[in-house]
């Protein structure tokens, strides 16, 4: 934006109107980045952690109601 507000000011495009602003650009993007990929790292780890544990507890539920069933509804 600092870019397009100086070739707006300055009335040129020059490289050393809009350098500052494309760096600090590239700098914003650069934290993005540090922050975004491990994010996606921890989400996949922990989709792949309730893909695994979502089929345990539903076996898990369905022998403990079996258990109940067969203790207290005779």
């Amino acid at each position: 934006m600092n870019s397009f507000r100086n070739i707006g000011l300055q009335k040129s495009a020059g490289l050393s109107t809009v350098a500052p602003g494309i760096a600090q650009a590239l700098v914003g993007t650069a934290i993005g980045l540090m922050a975004a990929i491990p994010a996606v790292i921890a989400y996949n780890y922990f989709t792949r952690r309730v893909e695994v544990l979502a089929p345990e507890m539903e076996t898990f539920a369905s022998d403990f109601l079996n258990i109940v069933k067969r203790h207290f509804f005779k």
